[in-house]
């Protein structure tokens, strides 16, 4: 089932440069279900489907925002660097496990409670800079006993958890649920193309992965699976984000407002005739905001056709994300039904 694939994947802990753990689920997962998986020397997973001389690309990122630890003071506190797109107030208070050298340790992000504060500090909230981490520990040599050093990537402690009407939340469905939908993919397509499925390092800070992978690989098209905002709760609107949770995968045209992909409009053909031939709905997507793998894609070598495939995702970069899995499951239908022939380029 999805649902308990993307738990398995939620659930798992891989930021931006130390994606190890994440990297050891995915590679299990796949075990069996195609040709040949290897690592390159950024630390992408590529996992091959043998077929004929048309190469197709999918890249799912697998890494997370997280953060890393900085500096270990006199007293034990750990300050720390951001890696990714966060938001101040989300990290605040959160439960977190900084992944040392000699295992998972438990933390908490603290900062001045608000009795403490002047009313102004009050109406500005805790700033990043202010926050710090607590792991029980009195003094730096304590902390460093229990493995933590500079460097030590720390994830959010936060579990996967089913909500009403068929949607779930978890930590780090930006990206898991493109792993997900990805690894599903891979288990259920037959093509006769040759499919390149990445699972790519470092997209959070800067699509590193993608760029590399990308290059080696010299794809014929490219499709980037992964999470877009839907504007369908409050505090957004419509006009804004026009997809919604739970109407079908999100097809995208343009992100970014341009800065970042315009999809090859015959890649976005070949998946609206996929999605007609097999009765998925899907949602077209011209975007203001974010980007995905696809942009450092398709401005590989001498350009490479692409898009996205996403899933309409609420609260995404926070520590509690929100989809729906009928998107998901139709997501995968979608691909592999695209998959079974070759797109006209």
């Amino acid at each position: 089932m999805v649902k308990e694939l993307l738990r398995k994947l939620s659930n798992a802990h891989g930021v931006s440069g130390s994606e190890g753990s994440i990297f050891a689920v995915i590679k299990k997962e796949l075990k069996g279900h195609v040709d040949e998986i290897r690592e390159d020397a950024m630390g992408n997973l590529i996992a091959v489907k043998k077929g004929n001389k048309f190469k197709v690309m999918l890249a799912a990122h697998m890494d997370e925002i997280g953060l890393m630890v900085k500096y270990i003071d006199e007293k034990g506190f750990i300050r720390f660097v951001t890696l990714g797109g966060w938001y101040g107030p989300t990290l605040a208070a959160q439960r977190v496990i900084l992944h040392t050298g000699k295992g998972d340790i438990p933390g908490v992000i603290g900062g001045k409670p608000p009795h403490m504060m002047d009313e102004d500090e009050r109406k500005k909230g805790v700033k990043m800079e202010d926050m710090f981490i607590d792991v029980g520990a009195s003094k730096r040599d304590e902390a460093e006993a229990l493995g933590i050093e500079i460097g030590t990537p720390i994830t959010i402690d936060r579990e996967f958890c089913e909500l009403a009407g068929g949607r779930v939340t978890g930590k780090a469905f930006d990206n898991r649920a493109g792993v997900a939908m990805l690894i599903k993919t891979l288990k259920e397509v037959r093509s006769p193309l040759t499919i390149y499925a990445v699972f790519t390092v470092q997209e959070e800070v800067g699509l590193k992965g993608a760029r590399t992978s990308a290059y080696q690989l010299d794809p014929d098209c490219a499709i980037a699976t992964d999470v877009t905002i839907p504007g369908d709760h409050p505090g957004i609107e419509m006009r804004d984000a026009p997809c919604e949770m739970g109407k079908g995968p999100v097809v995208t045209i343009v992100d970014s407002s341009g800065r970042g992909l315009i999809a090859s409009r015959k890649m976005v053909n070949w998946l609206k005739a996929a999605a007609e031939a097999n009765q998925v709905n899907i949602q077209l997507e011209v975007g203001s905001g974010g980007t995905t793998d696809a942009t450092a894609i398709h401005l590989t070598k001498g350009g490479i056709p692409s898009t996205t495939v996403s899933i309409p995702s609420r609260y995404i970069h926070s520590p509690c994300e929100v989809l729906d899995l009928h998107d998901l499951e139709e997501a995968v239908v979608l691909l592999t039904t695209a998959l079974s022939r070759k797109p006209d380029l």
